[in-house]
């Protein structure tokens, strides 16, 4: 199997590459500013607002299967019409599709928890960009893979462990929400998830999900005691009174997804515990 890695430079795509390098492949990776920097992996300049340069990239790297981890964040132009562009090319050439998509394409209201079979219900642009792609994949290819996640967290480099240890020298304003609740996940997990699915022929939705529901402002207190800072240091603050747009509960519930799995999917106050940066 042939796979390409669409935005291999980012956090859970530097993640992607090296999984697929520790085993012995050499995977083929885009990358949008610069490489990343692994150099295990066939890199390759992609622009998803550009037609033109993804059939090319297509038609170098002949991929039997591609994984698109790319964050455009709420850029419609990447994340929705991207990632449409990318499911259409997908379905053309035959090509297995396995997209990660996010918990932002749901409200947070109305529901305890959102399984696999829940539709997009998005209150921000990031999010509705995120479910007209989502939306895209599963129209366009049926046996492609919808795999929503939550906050991916490890090694130190997630936005939010960089934004814990800024707050807590002081050298950032802002506070971490007690009311904006989301089931982080291992970006090792989360990884080893989606390489197992995209070797597999499953296809429909998939949560990789972790099992704790925890506010950001519980979360980035575990990350501050892992990394030996001082949790009272941490502002927190209410989401539901700051204007901010977004949901504010939204509880991923992969308990179908981890029936299928073979990959264990820790829960934060699991793989937080006991210093652990891994």
């Amino acid at each position: 199997m042939t796979v390409l890695i669409i935005g291999g430079s980012g956090f859970l795509g530097t993640e992607l590459v090296r999984r697929a390098a520790s085993a012995g492949c050499r995977p083929a990776a885009t990358f949008h500013s610069r490489p990343g920097g692994h150099d295990g992996a066939a890199w390759h300049h992609l622009d998803l607002r550009d037609p033109f340069r993804l059939e090319e990239v297509l038609d170098t790297v002949t991929p039997t299967a591609v994984i698109n981890a790319t964050s455009g964040g709420a850029d419609w132009a990447v994340t929705a019409e991207g990632g449409i562009r990318l499911a259409r090319a997908a379905a053309e050439r035959g090509i297995r599709l396995v997209h990660v998509s996010s918990d932002a394409i749901f409200s947070g209201t109305g529901r305890e928890r959102y399984d696999e079979s829940c539709l997009p219900d998005p209150l921000t642009p990031y999010g509705a960009a995120k479910a007209a792609a989502e939306t895209a994949v599963r129209l366009l290819c049926s046996d492609a893979v919808v795999a929503r996640t939550s906050l991916i967290i490890g090694h130190g480099r997630s936005e939010h462990e960089r934004l814990v240890h800024a707050l807590a020298a002081g050298t950032r304003q802002g506070a971490l929400f007690s009311d904006d609740v989301r089931c982080p996940v291992h970006v090792e997990d989360l990884a080893a998830a989606l390489w197992e699915i995209t070797r597999s022929d499953a296809a429909g939705v998939f949560h990789l999900a972790g099992p704790d529901a925890l506010s950001r402002h519980e979360l980035g207190e575990l990350i501050a005691r892992r990394d030996g800072l001082d949790p009272a240091r941490l502002p927190s603050a209410r989401r539901s009174a700051s204007g901010l747009p977004g949901g504010l509960d939204v509880r991923l519930d992969s308990c179908a997804t981890r029936r299928k799995l073979r990959t264990r999917l820790r829960g934060a106050r699991e793989f937080l515990s006991g210093g652990d940066r891994s």
